[in-house]
């Protein structure tokens, strides 16, 4: 025994690194750096070559697992991380995900080997039959995605989520068995799902432990939250999970509205039960039939449902199912047993689950209704009553529904009688009436259809319509009826062929509907999942997002309240002919002998004061573009504003002198007032120098140029030099006509006065009217803060004249 521990021991090390797998890219036969596409390659052709139904070698299904193996570590992101980084493969203690592959002869290594010491010396690794059931209904995200969310839409479903390692899930085995063994019979789908495997799956639905439950309606999980999984409390949890109405409970006083809501296109099912609750089979049958089918249950022994059943006649001894179409006093089909099966129902609803006379009210009816038959010699014909949704249409619709229960309604195998909503179905019936011979008023008419495949048909329109008068009710049965042994017993083709799109649904939710039930399923989500160490960073988040978009709120509030301030506060602007100008507030003070000072001479560093000049006449003008132009600036501290009267003599000469000081050479100007107007002159006090903006200032004098393209921004474009000189700009012009005009005494004069001063002065002869003289302000303003401007340095400021 001393000597057999040691070669045991042995052994299990070596099945244990037998069993790990190998290099999982020489396996496949690919490198490292491989791409998704070329594994996948590889691994096509390497399964292609091992499958055991293909490779007859001994050692096909062991490789043919390897490879298997190999391809799905690789094809997971995090897994192949993990390997290249730690070396770790699946078959290690903490492996995440593995694949079933049984079906292909998966052998224990340790009862292989351990064998031959005994004939029952071998190690039994199975975990109870719990492991086995648990891995026969275990299901894939893959198969999650592609076929269970479909089948929820009618089979409701129970998934557990477990694991291999887990106590918890070993210990509520035997309650899921008993669940299975309850809730398969009536149509529950059930499954299981590895959750250290599938961790996607248990990702997307929102796993943290196991095991844990959820039921899936309609492709959306519900989750089991109690803190104990027991046989109770999972029925009432799969019960409350049920649509409220989806089985409608039933009395004396809601019997006739129940039954008579047939209009929806849907029958009526009674259910007689003895129990005070409804039992889930009741529930699963309305869930895989509430399209077509609306339950009701009535409770025996019940004072409000006596008169119930003595009208259909229902014992109390066992339970009953009855069907109802659109006559409310007689059932079409009925079923009465001790304990109704689920199968039982199933077959009595599915075979009566259209009306007498049903509506193309979808596709998916449309394709019960009229399936589609290729060959002529067996084609099936939909019979179809165009109306409306209209009470005055009822005649029209009840008549054909008379003939479809007659006898003249025969081979009812192959012919199916309905009616349509036009207003409904507008594609389908614009499709119908495109060609030539078709009624122009479709209402009360019928059109026999057949389906050749999915989208063509071939049809015939009856000719007359479909009267419901007595005097000629008859001939259109007569006329239907023949129509319709003729197409089923000839090979006589129909006259009219179209192609149809999908019916409209009318049973689709809209869209007020869909977001209420997105909201509730939101509410149901987070009730089930958000526990209370999540709520308390969502909260803050939530808080947080609403304290900035309440900031913002308010800081638009105060804005809107500032403008309405700033607009209250306009003042206005009267002319000299009265007109009236309404203008912002602005503070622009009049440059004149009593401001000079305040506004020049004392103005600390780094502040200056804009000077617009203009004269009576023009100053209404210019006065609102001069405001416009300054409104952003006006709460800047270190500028002041103001405008210069031109009619004033001791204004025009102070302008005369700064201008003349700002001259690299003192020089004698004659200055034509009417043409400094539109001028502004930016003083800075304190270093004393001025820049000028007028509309034919180029801004490059002294060989001094501003940045590229300036010159376009203040509409220099459109003016064309010409040889010469002038000072447009500063108020005076070497035009001859216009400065004796002007001034006749100075005219003889002008060339010589203004001579000299041709390196500052530079013409443009295009006219400029009022309105377009301060157009470029705002964007020589912006250049005057970039210090981008000229600037003319004088010596000192001249005193006022006049003081």
């Amino acid at each position: 025994m001393r000597g057999g521990l040691p070669c045991f021991l042995f052994f299990v090390f070596l099945v244990c690194v037998l069993a790990r797998i190998r290099d999982p890219y020489k396996i496949i036969g690919v490198t490292r750096k491989a791409e998704t596409q070329d594994i996948k390659k590889a691994y096509k052709k390497l399964a292609k070559e091992w499958h055991p139904d293909k490779n007859q070698s001994p050692e096909a299904s062991a490789k043919f697992i390897e490879i298997n193996q190999a391809y799905e570590l690789l094809m997971d992101p995090e897994r192949r991380r993990l390997f290249d980084t730690t070396g770790q493969t699946e078959e290690q203690p903490n492996f995440r995900k593995t694949h079933d592959y049984s079906s292909y002869g998966r052998f224990d290594p340790f009862d292989n080997i351990f064998s031959n010491f005994g004939g029952n010396f071998h190690f039994n690794f199975k975990h109870g039959e719990g492991t086995n059931i648990y891995k026969k209904q275990s299901i894939t995200y893959k198969s999650y995605q592609n076929s269970i969310v479909h089948l929820s839409k009618k089979q409701p479903y129970l998934i557990l989520f477990y694991a291999v390692w887990c106590v918890a899930c070993a210990h509520i085995e035997p309650i899921w068995r008993r669940l299975n063994e309850e809730l398969e019979p009536i149509n529950f789908g059930m499954a299981t799902v590895h959750a250290e495997r599938e961790v996607e799956l248990a990702k997307k639905i929102g796993v943290k432990t196991v095991p844990y439950l959820v039921m899936l309606l309609d492709g959306h999980p519900y989750h089991y939250t109690e803190p104990s999984v027991s046989m109770v409390s999972s029925l009432d949890f799969i019960r409350s999970k049920f649509p409220h109405k989806l089985v409608q409970r039933i009395t004396e006083d809601t019997l006739e509205s129940f039954l008579g809501g047939w209009l929806d296109n849907r029958v009526r099912v009674l259910i007689f039960g003895r129990l005070d609750i409804i039992r889930l089979r009741y529930l699963t049958v309305g869930w895989e039939f509430k399209e077509r089918a609306v339950i009701g249950y009535v409770q025996m022994d019940r004072a409000d449902t006596d008169s119930i059943r003595a009208r259909y006649s229902v014992s109390n001894k066992v339970d009953t199912l009855l069907v109802f179409h659109e006559d409310m006093h007689t059932p079409v089909a009925s079923v009465a047993m001790t304990d109704l099966p689920y199968p039982t129902m199933r077959d009595i609803i599915e075979g009566n689950k259209f009306l007498v006379l049903p509506r193309l009210s979808s596709q998916a009816v449309f394709d019960a209704l009229c399936p589609v038959e290729s060959v002529r010699s067996r084609r099936r014909l939909c019979v179809v009553l165009v109306t409306q949704n209209d009470p005055s249409h009822d005649p029209s619709r009840a008549a054909l529904r008379e003939y479809a229960m007659s006898d003249q309604a025969r081979e009812r195998d192959r012919v199916r009688y309905t009616y349509l909503f036009r207003e409904k179905q507008v594609e389908f019936m614009n499709a119908l009436t495109s060609a030539s011979g078709s009624p122009i008023e479709t209402n009360h008419h019928i059109v026999i259809l057949w389906r050749k495949d999915q989208n063509h048909l071939k049809y015939e329109w009856l000719e007359g319509g479909w009267e419901v008068e007595p005097e000629k009710q008859n001939a259109s049965r007569e006329s239907l009826k023949a129509a319709v042994q003729r197409l089923l017993h000839s090979n006589q083709p129909m006259p009219y062929e179209t192609v149809v799109q999908e019916l409209f649904d009318e049973h689709a939710q809209g869209i007020v509907w869909r977001i209420i039930n997105k909201l509730v399923s939101v509410q149901d989500y987070l009730r089930d999942n958000v526990t209370e160490d999540d709520l308390l960073p969502a909260v803050s988040i939530l808080v947080t997002v609403l304290f900035i978009v309440a900031g913002g709120y308010v800081m638009s509030y105060l804005v809107k309240l500032e403008e309405e301030r700033v607009a209250k506060s306009n003042f206005t602007f009267v002319d000299q002919t009265g007109k009236v100008t309404v203008q912002p507030q602005l503070r622009v003070h009049e440059l004149r002998g009593e401001s000079y000072n305040g506004l020049v001479r004392m103005l600390k560093p780094g502040c200056r004061t804009l000077v617009m000049l203009c004269d009576s006449e023009s100053k209404s003008k210019l006065m609102p573009k001069f405001h416009t132009a300054c409104w952003p600036y006006r709460k800047n501290k270190t500028l002041m504003f103001a405008f210069l009267n031109i009619e004033r003599a001791s204004a025009m000469e102070w302008y005369k002198r700064i201008l003349v000081l700002g001259l690299p050479e003192p020089r004698d100007l004659n200055i034509n007032p009417k043409n400094t107007i539109g001028t502004v002159i930016s003083l800075n006090g304190h270093r004393k120098y001025y820049c000028l903006f007028h509309a034919k200032h180029p801004e490059g004098a002294f060989g001094l140029h501003p940045a590229p393209g300036t010159a376009e921004k203040e509409g220099l474009r459109r003016r064309h030099p010409r040889s010469g000189i002038s000072g447009d700009f500063m108020g005076f012009s070497d035009n001859e006509s216009e400065s004796e005009a002007s001034d006749p005494e100075v005219g003889s004069k002008k060339k010589d006065s203004i001579a000299s001063d041709r390196p500052l002065l530079n013409y443009y002869s295009n006219i400029l009217f009022e309105e377009q003289l301060l157009e470029g302000l705002s964007n020589w303003m912006d250049r005057l803060f970039e210090g981008t401007t000229v600037r003319y340095h004088i010596n000192y400021w001249p005193d006022w004249p006049g003081k």
